[in-house]
């Protein structure tokens, strides 16, 4: 049935393809869907990129074909239709939307159409596009009276009870004099900290997690209790004024906000003052490559001009006002289908379940699979073959399964079973009591023998390249590896035979094995695999002790006085070294020629570490340095490297494009170090 009104209108629709009318009207039935889920059940069905890609396509095919444009399509309206169950409050001016731009060159557009519309040198104001709910708040003569989500834009719900929780939001203005009326519009969202702290009592209770933290404040805000909206620990941030009687005359949007905050209204502290395009440009830039050093999460950054008398006169769509763009990141959240649920084995044995994913793009890549860390994190999130579901990627942390879409699993969908056997061997696998891991015990299963083949050789221990893990099955199935000390036994005859082994990788991979011999003692320490040891614990044992053979010989309450070193790393040291198959693996390595011996301690510092119980934090590229050289040496000095950037972080070092860190330690207050100071630091020591 068509949805166009008149007969002109259907004769206008004459040269129109029916397939783009199909299309069309099937996005906007998908949207409406959506909306009314999300708006009415507060139930997410699709992220929010693949939302922002079906207006987009909906937008691009009215465009082409204008005479398909209805009064009542998802792009004419500035928000998702109204399904409420709280009383509706018609807003004073309406809450539209925001366009988006997602690339440079469409910022430039609409720079472009501004210094078309106006000749005024423009300035705009930045800020972080936090990813909530957005909000319209009263006050009369300075106490809050009346809160109102966004809804449709023209209309939207009464939640006053529900904002008047929110602790960082006054009832009162802070000011003797306050406006006869003023209304703010903010979004209401939730930090990551109050959004880790809520999923740790589900945990604690046996409960099901919450996906994230926008649905989760989404989701309080709605509540039928106050008292449940409070459990929440929302926050709100004020943006915006919607309106004011009284109060002072306002030039610009910069003074407005100053004059918000002074009045004790929450405004965000990461707002600059932008000259141009190219300032505006670099915002944006500097805010998506800094979104994971906020305290909660952004999904953009929002450009405003600044002088509201050139807001005034440049206007606004019937959807958006012409004065304000948002600049959309690339989307850290997708939905796809998952495939199937396997098992993988580890080189200590642990059994870890993973998900095969219907390839995504999300957070930059291409994503194909995700772990699901073990069996009750599947319980927990109730995933199946079969289910359409959640991925997270946020920067360069591992893909993530944040659970599904319970709105799209088929009816005949069953739970998961975490598989009784190793996929690899076939020998029982154990789940200990208390514990959330389950392990292969068989210490000849051949996936472990490979993993920890692919672990020994690997950058962050002996770096002996060529040798993946599709070279180290082929190793491990043709019986020429056992254990990693077996690969320095290798000669050319014996990988001849192999498949895909030609004369060029078989020279290549010798000789990365012979080179490997020199490593440094703490790379083979990590290498070794030894519970609880990594690099750090590895480098502070190699330095201090000096050897292998010191390390091996040294009792618990020695170890215990190395730097780093506790009483579980010190037992699980003695423990490790006292295994018989572990003894044998050193006696090969040993007589395999390799590094067994520690660093020399720096020169001009003898018996001394002068970066002792300092810790540093490398981002960017030196010149002088690789990012491992540069550990080593701050290691070697007695100082640690640690991958972000703390409170307690000592010194940050910043190369060339240094990236987030960099912000986070300014932020902080923390010394940073350009390459021309890092060298001095490690000639010298830290200033008296």
């Amino acid at each position: 049935m068509s949805t166009y009104g008149t007969d002109g209108h259907e004769a206008a629709l004459a040269s129109v393809p029916g397939d783009v009318i199909a299309r069309i009207e099937g996005l906007r039935a998908e949207i409406r869907g959506h909306d009314q889920r999300y708006y009415s059940d507060g139930d997410i069905t699709v992220s929010d990129a693949e939302y922002d890609d079906l207006v987009r396509e909906l937008r691009s095919l009215e465009t082409r074909y204008p005479q398909t444009v209805t009064a009542d399509s998802p792009t004419m309206r500035p928000g998702a239709a109204l399904v409420t169950t709280f009383a509706t409050v018609i807003h004073r001016t309406p809450m539209l939307s925001l366009d988006n731009a997602f690339n440079r060159d469409e910022l430039a557009a609409w720079f472009d159409r501004l210094t078309r519309l106006t000749d005024e040198q423009l300035t705009f104001v930045g800020e972080p596009k936090l990813d909530g709910l957005a909000c319209a708040v009263t006050y009369e003569h300075g106490r809050l009276t009346l809160a109102a989500t966004r809804g449709d834009g023209v209309a939207g719900e009464d939640v006053t009870p529900n904002v008047l929780t929110i602790a960082s939001l006054p009832h009162r203005l802070a000011t003797a004099d306050p406006p006869a009326l003023v209304e703010v519009r903010g979004e209401i969202s939730m930090t990551l900290a109050t959004f880790a702290a809520l999923n740790a009592k589900q945990d604690a209770e046996g409960k099901p997690r919450f996906v994230n933290p926008r649905n989760t404040a989404a989701g309080g805000l709605r509540q039928k209790d106050p008292a449940l909206t409070a459990a929440r620990g929302l926050d709100m941030v004020c943006y915006q004024l919607g309106a004011m009687v009284g109060g002072p005359e306002l030039e610009t949007h910069w003074e407005t906000l100053q004059w918000m905050r002074s009045i004790g209204l929450p405004v965000n502290p990461t707002i600059e003052r932008l000259d141009g395009l190219d300032a505006a440009v670099d915002f944006c830039e500097r805010m998506q490559s800094g979104r994971h050093s906020l305290e909660y999460e952004i999904d953009g950054a929002v450009l405003k001009v600044d002088r509201l008398s050139t807001r005034a006169r440049l206007g606004a769509t019937s959807k958006a006002p012409r004065w304000a763009m948002a600049y959309k990141f690339p989307p850290e959240e997708r939905t796809t289908l998952l495939r199937d649920i396997l098992v993988g084995i580890g080189r200590t044995g642990r059994a870890t379940p993973y998900a095969v994913l219907e390839p995504v793009f999300v957070g930059g890549v291409t994503v194909e699979s995700a772990t699901l860390h073990n069996e009750s994190e599947v319980a927990r999130k109730d995933v199946r073959p079969g289910d359409t579901v959640i991925v997270r990627r946020a920067g360069d942390v591992i893909p993530e399964v944040l659970g599904p879409v319970l709105a799209q699993r088929r009816p005949d969908s069953r739970p998961w079973e975490f598989p009784r056997e190793c996929p690899a061997c076939g020998h029982p696998l154990v789940r200990l009591p208390d514990e959330a891991d389950t392990y292969c015990v068989n210490p000849g299963c051949e996936a472990r023998v490979v993993q920890g083949l692919v672990f020994f050789a690997g950058r962050g221990a002996m770096d002996i390249e060529v040798l993946g893990e599709e070279t180290a099955v082929q190793l491990v199935r043709q019986g020429l590896v056992a254990d990693p000390a077996d690969v320095y036994f290798l000669g050319a005859e014996q990988l001849a035979g192999l498949p895909l082994f030609g004369e060029k990788k078989i020279a290549n991979l010798l000789d990365a094995i012979d080179r490997s011999r020199s490593r440094p003692l703490a790379k083979l320490l990590v290498g070794l695999g030894i519970r609880h040891v990594g690099p750090t614990a590895a480098s502070a044992l190699a330095t201090e002790l000096g050897s292998l053979d010191a390390i091996i010989d040294a009792s618990p309450e020695a170890l215990v006085t190395v730097d780093g070193i506790g009483s579980t790393i010190a037992q699980s040291l003695r423990a490790w070294f006292a295994e018989e198959p572990n003894q044998a693996l050193i006696a090969k390595l040993r007589a395999a020629g390799l590094n067994l011996v520690g660093p020399a301690r720096p020169d001009g510092h003898p018996g001394e570490l002068p970066l002792r119980g300092r810790t540093l934090v490398l981002t960017g590229s030196l010149e002088a340095f690789t990012r491992e050289q540069a550990q080593e040496a701050v290691e070697l000095r007695g100082a640690k490297v640690t991958s972000g950037v703390s409170k307690k972080t000592s010194y940050v070092v910043a190369g060339e494009s240094p990236g987030s860190k960099l912000a986070k330690a300014e932020s902080l207050g923390i010394p940073v170090l350009d390459e021309a100071a890092f060298v001095r630091l490690l000639e010298e020591g830290p200033p008296a």
